[in-house]
């Protein structure tokens, strides 16, 4: 069966799927995060993800939290409007035996945060498209939000013309510029 138009391919970096190739959908502003950015951003996150809950906010591809889940976080709540790649989402993680370690939200992001009442995230990948105010709405809503467990961290990807809005208390971990990509992870203050 041939590959159907409008898809891409998204590869496993490391871990329990290393090498796997999963077809993700052809969108705009879908913008996967690259190999090599992934690949650092999962050596700052090396003795923190296993057994980790994540929370993927704007998944698109889902690259960032099935990657979480290859190296051994325990689950991964992806959030994801675009139906065909929320619909891909579910599809790979079908593909990788994996649906009891990850679950799709179907829709808006902003809404998810105000309808959750989980407070059981270790880790929060926050990559909204770079063409839309997402980012600091986002942030806005994060604020005192308590859906993270103690000295959970949060995954930033933004573009260098952003300027968001950080909470003052949050902890800036680890930074890097690449490619025309700022990303950063913070560490949230302990209740």
């Amino acid at each position: 069966m041939g590959e159907r138009k409008g898809t891409g391919k998204l590869r496993i970096i490391a871990g329990e799927w290393r090498g796997r190739k999963l077809p993700v959908a052809d969108l705009p502003g879908l913008r996967p995060s690259t190999d090599r950015i992934r690949e650092t951003v999962f050596n700052w996150l090396a003795p923190e993800i296993i057994g980790a809950q994540c929370l993927d906010l704007f998944a698109g591809t889902g690259a960032l939290g099935l990657e979480a889940l290859s190296r051994g976080a325990a689950h991964c709540q992806f959030v994801e409007q675009q139906p065909q790649a929320a619909r891909l989402l579910d599809q790979a993680l079908d593909v990788l035996a994996a649906k009891n370690r990850g679950a799709v939200y179907r829709g808006d992001a902003l809404q998810f945060l105000n309808t959750t009442s989980a407070s059981s995230f270790d880790l929060l990948f926050l990559d909204p498209p770079f063409a839309s105010d997402l980012l600091d709405s986002t942030l806005n809503q994060l604020h005192g939000h308590s859906m993270f467990n103690p000295n959970a961290l949060v995954y930033v990807e933004y573009a260098p013309s952003q300027s968001p809005k950080l909470p003052d208390n949050w902890e800036q971990y680890r930074s890097k510029k690449s490619a025309g990509v700022i990303y950063e992870l913070y560490r949230l203050p302990t209740h």
